[in-house]
């Protein structure tokens, strides 16, 4: 077993992958109301900032940047996810061993964290989160996914309407299509 050791910078900005245990699921857009109250009412207790985010059917990857002097994301995503499973009506077969510890198995145990290092860092994750539904062919615009950031950022001028352009299909043609 690998030993795996998480960066902790104070107020440091940190990208995130959070991801659902049965990736063919769509709990996180099917319950995107019990989703965002959970995350407002974690940052209510336990300060930070999202900087971007994107939800996707049974994952997720955001932008926090937390406060000074604070390095414990691990925390607040642990209770964004135990929240969210509580919350949500159970209709997944539970094993004895996940009753044992008081879960449910929705999240993968784990999730990805990175440290943005600088301006250019900060830059390609916050392209990655944007594009991300395109990538994963759910949209064929960035503008026309719903859950996403994008939208804010649009309004700021940080962004066009129209970035990211048309998504293709392999052979070229316009993607589904």
């Amino acid at each position: 077993m690998s030993l795996y050791i998480r960066q902790h910078q104070p107020g440091g900005t940190y990208f995130f992958t959070v991801n659902l245990a049965q990736r063919h699921r769509s709990l996180l857009t099917e319950n995107i109301d019990t989703l965002r109250a959970v995350f407002r009412e974690v940052r209510s207790r336990h300060p930070f900032q999202i900087k971007a985010i994107v939800i996707l059917p049974e994952h997720l990857h955001c932008l926090w940047r937390l406060p000074e002097n604070d390095t414990d994301y691990a925390l607040r995503w642990g209770l964004i996810k135990a929240n969210f499973s509580r919350r949500i009506k159970t209709t997944e077969p539970l094993r004895a061993s996940l009753i044992r510890r008081g879960e449910r198995g929705i999240w993968q145990r784990r999730f990805w964290e990175y440290t943005i290092r600088d301006e250019a860092d900060w830059q390609r994750h916050l392209n990655y989160i944007h594009f991300n539904p395109v990538k994963h062919r759910y949209v064929r615009k960035v503008c026309d996914w719903p859950w996403s950031s994008f939208h804010q950022f649009v309004r700021r001028g940080e962004y066009p309407e129209d970035w990211g352009g048309n998504m293709k299909s392999d052979n070229g043609n316009d993607f589904g299509e």
